[in-house]
């Protein structure tokens, strides 16, 4: 009985203050106030989608709230921007900006697996927004004669790997990969951010693009002659954002002379021996001192007036916040081991 009394002593000191969290298939977390909702399910080895990895902007973490919502505060404003943007009715929650005080009941309402494709952009299909955003534009050097002589396969193995390192690069740094275009990439920031985050973001994804290159080119240097190169512009300004195609051929995408420009601005790149050439409007609306880079006035085609733009040799230098590089360093050793068991399962299937 004495035994019992310590026992129950024990488990009340333990949980005492702690806030419980009941899940559908009735799973309860017991967690600290101030813990996230979906900090609580990652510390339990709880399966929680989140794209954005919990920075409150992807919306793929929502869950609905059952017993104990009446005593939530409302949402904070960045929390209800992004809510407003999915139109999620009265319960819905993002997981990562919820932290509870209290009991609730909650319920995932994406599976774990989700992806970007569940992220909702209000987009009027048949009508298409006008909105500010960065581009991005990012290119292969010298591709064409890397490719020439060797097998359609190996051609296609490297291509998809610099495909996904730079595709997964844009996202983490809450991008959006417009498409894909010969061995080109365009990428659109601020489809629901605003101008100044979508500009420090787009930077921040050029840097860590330029990383997963070079993990890249290390990992792959038995297969390439050269290491692979890459050119990237960026720019910033107005688009029209619509979904434009046909039939099945069908995407959100963006027109317009920021688009324009950004490729321009990849192009120069070549003429300019720089892996980046970025636009000051660009660099100066996302608050980030480039003065150590060239500056240059250039003339573009359909342009009445000059525009600056900065010569950085090689993106890595970027002063892009270290959050962002250890997001980028995080990325590559999740995803080396899945491409190296592919390329051997592809190694056997040719043999």
């Amino acid at each position: 009985m004495v035994a019992g009394a310590r026992g129950a002593r024990h488990l009340w000191s333990r949980y005492a203050g702690r806030v419980r969290l009941r899940y559908p298939d009735g799973t309860v977390v017991a967690i600290a106030p101030g813990m996230s909702v979906l900090e609580a399910s990652r510390s339990a080895g709880i399966p929680h989608a989140s794209v954005c990895g919990g920075r409150g902007r992807c919306s793929t973490c929502r869950v609905r709230v059952g017993e104990g919502a009446d005593r939530l505060p409302p949402p904070a404003p960045d929390e209800a921007r992004v809510l407003a943007r999915i139109a999620a009715d009265h319960g819905v929650r993002l997981a990562c900006q919820l932290r509870p005080s209290h009991d609730l009941a909650i319920a995932p309402l994406l599976p774990p697996g989700a992806g970007p494709r569940h992220v909702r952009v209000q987009v009027n299909p048949g009508q298409g927004v006008e909105r500010e955003v960065a581009v991005l534009f990012a290119d292969l050097r010298a591709f064409t004669r890397m490719a020439e002589g060797r097998l359609p396969y190996d051609v296609v193995f490297v291509l998809n790997q610099y495909f996904e390192a730079m595709g997964r690069a844009i996202e983490e740094q809450g991008g959006r990969v417009d498409k894909f275009i010969g061995d080109g990439i365009m990428a659109l920031f601020g489809v629901d951010r605003e101008p100044a985050a979508a500009c420090r973001d787009a930077l921040a994804a050029t840097r860590a693009m330029a990383l997963a290159l070079e993990h890249l080119n290390q990992h792959l240097a038995h297969d390439l002659r050269e290491p692979l190169r890459i050119g990237i512009g960026l720019h910033a300004g107005p688009v029209i954002l619509g979904e434009m195609g046909y039939r099945r051929a069908t995407s959100l995408t963006a027109v317009g002379d920021t688009v324009n420009v950004a490729a321009r601005l990849e192009a120069l790149t070549k003429e300019f021996e720089a892996q980046l050439v970025v636009s000051a409007r660009l660099a100066e609306s996302a608050g980030v001192d480039l003065s150590a880079a060239e500056l240059r006035q250039i003339e573009i085609r359909g342009r009445q007036r000059p525009l600056r733009v900065r010569l950085v040799p090689d993106a890595r230098a970027l002063p892009v916040a270290l959050a962002g590089e250890r997001r980028s360093h995080n990325l590559v050793r999740n995803w080396w081991p899945t491409l190296l068991a592919r390329r051997r399962t592809l190694d056997a299937r040719s043999s």
